[in-house]
């Protein structure tokens, strides 16, 4: 009764227009769009939960001809073959982003017919290694796994010779800077060096999103799923030389295994840390009397030809060059594995 009595107004009319409102069409759509909206949360919230990928037979080969060892309360995954008998030669594998130490199966026996070890691990926040959040990554942070990782087989005393890739390429420098003059550095072999003269670098789209949109990129990495990724990993790649659906899949799984790509806004740092420390990187590079090597797809749209490869002859001399053919990109150990193993054999064998 009180109730009803407040809709009178001073003329003793009823205001009706309150009852009646909620049946007014532009009220039942937006009553329709919250209903959809309510539906929408439990399935995104599903989406954003998509349990990894199994992983393949091939994928699982690799990971349970492993091993780990602890860096800092962190598990980190190496896989390590003995090869030649008679020779000292070590080689260790350092492998780009957003992938992992998978990324050298294609040569991985040929290299072992040439080496006494090789060795090649995950680096933290990448493939079957741990990958803490929240945590800051750093090239710094890397260069410090792989030293401890030398440590703990024993190799500090050794000679090594160093393949790098992508991120690895970095990972090296900063090892090439700090220890600038060691004999422990043999012979260094860098391809597609990623990024480091920024002057002729050009990162993905989606990279420059995840690493400069703050706190949205936590959200973005949830967004990112297998065709998203497949399609951007597939952009440097060559037309002709494009990895094959499974392909596509282990590349995706070693992301998602533990959660990897919730941390790729943060892994995606490393870019703004090349801008900022490039003098002591590009020093390192042009100033090591330690033999140097680039072998260089043509095709990379990140370090497109040929403005990357002449900035390269022009400030690092001493460094010698295989340029692979044509139709090669950026992955050139997956695209082209027999080519790029020859060019990396014609440069070892040279000394």
């Amino acid at each position: 009764m009180f109730q009803r009595a407040r809709r009178f107004g001073c003329s003793g009319r009823t205001n009706t227009a309150p009852l009646i409102d909620i049946y007014h069409p532009h009220h039942q759509g937006r009553e329709w769009w919250l209903h959809v909206g309510l539906l929408c949360i439990p399935l995104l919230a599903v989406y954003l939960h998509i349990p990894p990928p199994q992983l393949s037979p091939a994928l699982n080969t690799w990971h349970s001809s492993g091993h780990f060892f602890t860096f800092r309360g962190n598990n980190v995954f190496y896989k390590e073959s003995v090869g030649i008998v008679g020779s000292s030669d070590v080689l260790l594998l350092l492998h780009g982003f957003p992938t992992s130490s998978y990324d050298w199966y294609k040569i991985w026996d040929s290299l072992t017919q040439r080496f006494n070890r090789v060795i090649a691990l995950d680096f933290l926040g990448f493939g079957f290694s741990d990958k803490p959040r929240p945590h800051r990554y750093s090239i710094f942070e890397q260069a410090s796994v792989v030293e401890a990782l030398v440590a703990h087989l024993g190799l500090s005393e050794q000679r090594i010779n160093i393949l790098s890739h992508d991120y690895g390429d970095t990972v090296a420098l900063e090892l090439l800077y700090s220890l600038n003059g060691d004999s422990k550095l043999c012979l260094f072999c860098f391809f597609n060096l990623k990024g480091i003269f920024p002057e002729t670098h050009y990162p993905r789209f989606v990279q420059k999103v995840l690493k400069d949109s703050g706190f949205i990129s936590p959200v973005l990495t949830r967004l990112i799923n297998f065709q998203l990724f497949s399609r951007g990993i597939g952009d440097v790649f060559g037309p002709y030389t494009q990895p094959t659906e499974a392909e596509f899949w282990d590349m995706w799984t070693g992301v998602r295994i533990n959660d990897g790509n919730l941390v790729m806004d943060s892994i995606l740092q490393y870019i703004n840390q090349r801008l900022k420390h490039r003098e002591r990187w590009v020093g390192a590079l042009t100033s090591t009397s330690t033999p140097l090597h680039m072998i260089y797809g043509p095709l990379d749209p990140i370090n497109p030809h040929p403005e990357f490869i002449q900035l390269y002859r022009k400030l690092v001399q001493r460094s010698t060059v295989s340029v692979l053919d044509e139709h090669v990109s950026h992955y050139p150990q997956l695209e082209d594995p027999t080519g790029f193993f020859n060019a990396y054999l014609s440069f070892i064998n040279s000394f």
